[in-house]
């Protein structure tokens, strides 16, 4: 079974701004901030609506980050492991 490390609370690697080289710190599921009933929805589901045709054949998870230094917010692919 696939499943992502960041959603399952496992420890990920250390990311850094593409700006500042900053500490990112995630800060959930994009499409937690699709909508008020959106984090409790499939992550499939929500692939539905994301705007690519493709995102459900795809083994990842999209996560919002936001840079601890300068707040940039930057979306990062999180691909499943198993």
């Amino acid at each position: 079974m696939n499943y992502c490390r960041l959603c399952n609370g496992m420890p990920a690697e250390n990311r850094a701004c593409s700006i500042c080289m900053g500490a990112l710190k995630d800060q959930g599921k994009i499409y937690d901030f699709y909508g008020d009933y959106s984090p409790y929805m499939e992550i499939d589901l929500n692939k539905l609506v994301d705007g690519d045709p493709k995102s459900t054949q795809k083994p990842e998870c999209v996560h919002m980050f936001i840079c601890e230094a300068c707040g940039t917010q930057q979306e990062l692919k999180i691909f499943y492991g198993s």
